[in-house]
């Protein structure tokens, strides 16, 4: 599961590499995205035209202490495939899907307390694409998070048991404005090459923490 990506590219070059809009004033992020922090996100408006602009990373899980009291809410950044159906999920699956734009991806390694930074991201393209979700919400603003399915038969089934969908250029319109049956045709791993490059990295350095996945 995802807890980390990079992001390099500036608001305004990735609307012009999605031929996108610009929402909203410049963003000002860091190119390590955390979970409950802001991130370049590209989505369709009434008219179907790409819009690109920040929200923040993670879908607010509302949980009440041992009193009784609701506790800060908690970023849920990655939403399962086979889970998409469900409550938590399923209306900004039909009605809200977007594109997550990358550079790359983290995944933690090694032994716990120790873990290191895997970074995976694809040969042939500085910057891609992923599937995520958004919705507003009362707690964390406009948020959105990230679709991951199995990575088995994909390079990355090497590092971690779950990947982001990663989607083709060609699939972009119709993960965003198909049909539920046809976005969901595309939560598949990628079979394409994946660059892998294993880092002695802290895991923890300067990280948000991890956050769950539904």
């Amino acid at each position: 599961m995802c807890n980390l990506y990079r992001m390099t590219k500036t608001q305004d070059e990735i609307a012009k590499l999605f031929d996108a809009t610009d929402v909203g004033p410049p963003a000002n992020f860091g190119e390590e995205v955390y979970p409950g922090y802001p991130g370049l996100v590209v989505a369709a408006n009434a008219a179907g035209a790409y819009q690109v602009g920040t929200m923040s990373w993670g879908f607010p899980l509302v949980m009440k202490g041992k009193d009784g009291q609701p506790l800060k809410p908690k970023p849920v950044n990655n939403a399962r495939t086979d889970k998409l159906d469900g409550f938590f999920w399923r209306s900004s699956f039909e009605r809200r899907r977007c594109l997550i734009p990358l550079t790359a991806w983290a995944e933690a390694q090694g032994p716990k307390g120790a873990k290191t930074r895997t970074w995976l991201s694809l040969p042939d393209a500085e910057t891609f694409a992923c599937a995520g979700v958004w919705r507003k919400s009362e707690e964390l603003g406009t948020c959105y998070s990230m679709v991951m399915t199995n990575s088995a038969g994909s390079a990355a089934e090497s590092v971690h048991n779950r990947m982001p969908v990663i989607l083709a250029q060609g699939d972009y319109r119709r993960w965003i404005l198909g049909s539920p049956d046809e976005a969901k045709a595309l939560c598949q791993p990628w079979d394409n090459a994946i660059t892998i490059d294993a880092t002695d990295e802290a895991w923890t350095r300067g990280s948000a923490g991890t956050n769950g996945l539904l």
